[in-house]
C-alpha cells in the first residue's frame, strides 16, 4: 500500500475512491506547496512571506477565473481549477491553510491549549473539512468529528516531530503544560530528555488520543473505500501514539515512525472498529 502525507494526510492511495483522486492530488499539492514554501528551503522569513502572499493571490485568480501567475501554474494551479469549479470547494477553508503557514512564520510558542488547537483549526481542520466536502458529507456531527480527527492527527504530529521542530525553533507544547511540568521552553528545543520532560509527553499524548477517539465513529459515516482509508488513518495516528508509549515518553530524543511491518496491525485495527467507535488502543508497549 503506497499513501503520500501531508502532514499524515494521506492522499490518492488505493483506498480513495478513484473519481475524487484528482480532486484529493489537487488538493494535497496545493497544501504541499505552500507548506515548503513556508518551511523548505534557504529563503528568509520576508521572502517566504512574500512567496505565500503571491501564492494566496495566484489562488484567488484561480477562483475567480483569472490566469494565475506561471510560477504555480503547472503542479498546482492547473490541477486545481477544475476541482474548484466542479466541486465548489470553500475558498476560505483553502485559505485557512494558507494563515497557518503564515502564523507560524511569526509564531513559535502557543500559551495554552485553546490556543494550540486554534491554530489546528486552520492548519489541519479544514483539510478534513475539504474532503468531507467531496464526499458530499456537511452534518454537524461529522464536521465536529473531522476536526478532532485532523487536531489530533496535527497534535500527534507535533509530539513525534520534536527532534525536528526544536532546531527550528519551535515549540508547539503549550506553555501552561511546560509550567505545570516545571519546565521552560529552551528544554524543548534543546531536545533535553528528563522525566519531567517524559511526563509532559506523556499528557501531550493522552490529550491527543482522547481528541482522535472522539473523531473516531466518523469512519461509520463515511461509506465504502473512503470510509477505510480513515479507518487506516485513524489507526496511523494512534500507532505513532502507541509507538511514543513504547519507548517511554522518549520522543525528545528518538522520533518514531510508521514502518511496514505496522501494515498488519493498522489493517487487523481498521477492521476491529467497531460502530459505537474505535477501540481503546492498549498502552501497554509491544
Amino acid at each position: 500500500m503506497s499513501i503520500e502525507h501531508y502532514e499524515n494526510f494521506p492522499v490518492a492511495s488505493w483506498l480513495c475512491p478513484k473519481p475524487l483522486r484528482p480532486a484529493i492530488a489537487a488538493i494535497y499539492h496545493f497544501a504541499r506547496t505552500a507548506d515548503d514554501l513556508a518551511d523548505e528551503g534557504e529563503a528568509n522569513q520576508a521572502q517566504r512571506i512574500q512567496d505565500l502572499q503571491d501564492y494566496r493571490a495566484d489562488l484567488r485568480a484561480a477562483a475567480e477565473g483569472r490566469a494565475p501567475s506561471p510560477r504555480w501554474a503547472s503542479q498546482v494551479f492547473n490541477p486545481l481549477i477544475p476541482v474548484l469549479q466542479q466541486y465548489r470547494l470553500p475558498l476560505p477553508l483553502l485559505e485557512q491553510l494558507l494563515d497557518a503557514f503564515e502564523q507560524d512564520l511569526h509564531q513559535q510558542r502557543y500559551s495554552d491549549r485553546a490556543e494550540l488547537l486554534a491554530y489546528c483549526s486552520r492548519s489541519a481542520n479544514p483539510v478534513g473539512r475539504l474532503l468531507l466536502h467531496l464526499y458530499g458529507l456537511n452534518e454537524a456531527s461529522a464536521l465536529r468529528r473531522s476536526d478532532a480527527i485532523c487536531s489530533a492527527l496535527q497534535l500527534i504530529n507535533f509530539w513525534q516531530d520534536f527532534t525536528r521542530d526544536g532546531p527550528k525553533g519551535r515549540v508547539y507544547a503549550p506553555q501552561s503544560d511546560l509550567q505545570r511540568h516545571g519546565l521552560d521552553a529552551q528544554a524543548l528545543l534543546a531536545c533535553q530528555d528528563s522525566p519531567a520532560a517524559r511526563a509532559l509527553i506523556r499528557d501531550l499524548c493522552d490529550w491527543a488520543e482522547q481528541l482522535m477517539l472522539e473523531g473516531a465513529p466518523l469512519v461509520h459515516q463515511i461509506p465504502g473505500r473512503a470510509g477505510w482509508e480513515l479507518r487506516l488513518v485513524v489507526q496511523g495516528g494512534l500507532r505513532i501514539l502507541e509507538k511514543i508509549r513504547a519507548m517511554q515518553y522518549a520522543s525528545l530524543v528518538q522520533r518514531p515512525k510508521l514502518v511496514a511491518l505496522d501494515a498488519p496491525a493498522l489493517l487487523f485495527r481498521a477492521l476491529s472498529m467497531r460502530a459505537a467507535g474505535a477501540p481503546t488502543p492498549s498502552k501497554e508497549a509491544l
